[in-house]
């Protein structure tokens, strides 16, 4: 599925949400949907969960 497909389908999720449901359903759909596409990208290797964890690192500080 091509990124232009995902996004028309993303984009028609969370305007029914916003429609039908309100506000709220759409901020819902919306936080699900980045966590659906985090989740994703950590599955096809594309990410590591480290990458979320892991603090900045001291050394590159200059004060």
């Amino acid at each position: 599925m091509s990124m232009a497909v995902a996004g028309l389908l993303a984009g028609m999720a969370l305007g029914f949400a916003g429609y039908f449901g309100g506000f709220a359903a759409f901020l819902l759909v919306a936080a699900l949907g980045a966590v659906g596409f985090v989740v994703g990208r950590i599955l096809d290797g594309d990410l590591e969960p480290g990458d979320f964890l892991r603090g900045r690192g001291r050394g590159d500080r200059r004060g």
